[in-house]
């Protein structure tokens, strides 16, 4: 009897396999972290080998938890982070290793190409601004730096497309990676324009076929099988990218309440729903994504800020460091526990934190690879409570700013990713955007929208509104309501949180252009 789908999640941090069973109920999973290495110069680099070897890892291990998993496997998923560059040759043969969307390399192309006219064009095709972390500003430095590494390759992937070659042999990519890249996003296919634009069009030959995986799978190898030890022939689908799997399965896709959708993970990914090309909002600035849904028409607009979780993990990490040199050890999860005590026993909106902690800088709704992170107001009645509270209030005035971007602020937020566990965050984030917040009990979103995608594919559901109403709007928890006099406040505080990182910006410039001349 096949009873089972399995969504998998090659994410930046951890590569995991989910089995569902057809309703959608989570019945195991299996995870690994992930490893990259980053390099001088703002590379960051992910080994192409070792990550299948991971995920056929996680998959025979999620057969050890579930009976009989090969012979009930209705269909694997997979989808996966987004953005970089991943080669291979035409042996199927990885030239290098992949380019992550934490690379910063192609940083100067970004500023290069966003400065000419033309580059709204390529805005206006693809419903994206451009990012260093982007196939297309990276083909751009790969030409003039590495020739011959381009002369090497066949195809050009994303972490998923790798992963899905790997499982059937085929070498495509999905209508999310393959339209905010090089297309356009109203016909959900490869638009010249845009490559000429780039300046790329002598790179075309690199781009797969774009498939939909909710209307086609491929048949699992028996290379595959003998790796995975499922059954060779289960079908196989070429999900959409993990942003607009996640935001399937933690409930962005609702044509009635059309809420906000915030990922909350070691960046944050802020979301709308379009139910039509005209309903997509493009900004002055050219920045954001426009991603195609997994259902006809449908968009998710989208704003990323580039650090989320990661300042948390550093203003915590320095009294953990703090307290280790004086011999005392406290785990993440200790330090996590203490961060509703100090937010309680600080004054909101006390100061302001720029929370652009990434060496990557910000693409959303701005984009500067030399945005650094900061305090402003700091006087000497501020503690460390205060910094933390204020880490906390920058991670939510971001997302406002990303909501900003796209339009009017949304009512309601469904919200998912690892901080969303945070009942502080959940209070201050709703009380920025003045929003109700939503989170599921679904564990892990990601995966969850891959197999919903595989669900349709197999005809499991006849459209994804049907699989919607099954697979995650049961899931969803009561609504936080948002903080009215805290709402109240931080209303007031917005304005000057917009006004400092615009007026940081020329500080930042200078700053990298020093280091710059230290390094030469």
């Amino acid at each position: 009897m096949r009873d089972v789908l399995i969504g998998i999640d090659a994410g930046t941090s951890v590569i995991k396999s989910v089995a569902f069973d057809t309703a959608g109920r989570q019945i195991a999973s299996a995870a690994l972290p992930n490893k990259y290495e980053t390099l001088p110069g703002g590379g960051a680099e992910q080994d192409l080998a070792r990550t299948w070897a991971d995920t056929a890892t996680t998959l025979r291990e999620l057969a050890d938890k579930v009976p009989d998993l090969a012979t009930r496997t209705i269909a694997v998923a997979v989808t996966g982070q987004g953005d970089g560059t991943w080669l291979i040759d035409k042996h199927g043969e990885p030239v290098g290793k992949g380019w992550l969307w934490l690379d910063a390399r192609a940083a100067a192309v970004v500023e290069e190409i966003r400065a000419r006219p033309e580059d709204r064009l390529r805005f206006e095709k693809t419903g994206s601004g451009l990012a260093a972390c982007q196939q297309g500003s990276q083909f751009v430095f790969m030409k003039r730096h590495m020739p011959a590494m381009l002369a090497n390759a066949a195809t050009a992937f994303h972490c998923k497309d790798w992963l899905y070659f790997k499982l059937t042999g085929h070498r495509a990519t999905d209508p999310s990676e393959g339209t905010f890249t090089f297309g356009d996003f109203r016909t959900r296919g490869y638009c010249d324009d845009v490559l000429e634009v780039l300046g790329v069009t002598d790179l075309r030959h690199l781009l797969p076929p774009i498939v939909d995986g909710t209307r086609q799978s491929t048949a699992l190898s028996a290379a595959a099988a003998d790796a995975t030890g499922l059954l060779a022939g289960t079908p196989v689908v070429l999900a959409y990218v993990d942003v607009a799997c996640t935001a399937l399965g933690a409930g962005l896709f609702d044509r009635e309440r059309k809420p906000g959708c915030s990922i909350i993970g070691s960046t944050g990914m802020h979301m709308r729903l379009a139910e039509t090309p005209d309903e997509v909002l493009l900004n002055e600035a050219a920045t954001g994504y426009t991603m195609t849904m997994p259902a006809p028409g449908v968009f998710a607009q989208m704003q990323s800020n580039m650090a989320a979780t990661l300042n948390i993990d550093w203003v915590l990490g320095l009294a953990s460091g703090i307290l280790a040199s004086q011999g005392i050890t406290r785990t993440n999860g200790e330090m996590i526990a203490l961060v509703d005590q100090w937010i309680s026993s600080s004054e909101p909106g006390s100061l302001l934190y720029q929370p652009y902690v990434s060496e990557a800088g910000e693409r959303g709704p701005f984009v500067d690879a030399n945005a650094r992170a900061g305090f402003v107001g700091i006087s000497s009645r501020h503690g460390y409570a205060d910094m933390v509270r204020a880490v906390f209030e920058g991670l939510a005035f971001a997302a406002r700013d990303c909501y900003a971007a796209m339009g009017p602020l949304p009512k309601e937020i469904r919200l998912t990713g690892g901080a969303a566990r945070s009942p502080a965050l959940r209070k201050i984030l709703g009380a920025a955007v003045g929003a109700d917040i939503r989170t599921s009990e679904r564990e892990e979103a990601g995966a969850a929208g891959a197999a919903m995608i595989a669900a349709v594919c197999v005809g499991q559901y006849a459209s994804m509104d049907d699989c919607v109403s099954e697979w995650v709007t049961p899931l969803l928890r009561a609504a936080e309501p948002s903080d009215r006099k805290l709402a109240a406040a931080y209303e007031a505080m917005a304005p000057s949180y917009a006004l400092a990182h615009e007026a940081l910006r020329p500080v930042w410039r200078s700053m990298a252009a020093s280091r710059q001349t230290d390094v030469n």
